[in-house]
């Protein structure tokens, strides 16, 4: 457990081994949850992070890869015709 003072301004230290956990960094966000009467807070981008991570869970089975490799298999196979499509654009120039 830590302890934080709260300044005449409304603000509060937070402590460096909590702001580790959290992984928190000077102009990073946070989020403030009520629950139960009790107040939490969490790193609100790594919150958002986990939320999307949550929403793509089982996707890229659901479209039919079922290795890593074969996503990665995909991606070098966009990121390759993207290439050869900006490469023709800019012949044109």
């Amino acid at each position: 457990m830590e302890i934080a003072k709260v300044s005449s301004k409304g603000q509060i230290t937070i402590p460096v081994s909590v702001r580790k956990k959290l992984n928190l960094k000077t102009g990073d966000k946070i989020m403030i949850f009520e629950e139960n009467g009790r107040f939490y807070f969490d790193n609100s981008a790594m919150l958002a992070f986990k939320r999307v991570e949550k929403a793509f869970d089982g996707e890229a089975f659901n479209a039919g890869f079922e290795k890593e490799e074969d996503m990665q298999d995909y991606m070098r196979e966009i990121r390759k015709e993207y290439t050869h499509i900006c490469s023709q654009r800019m012949q044109k120039y």
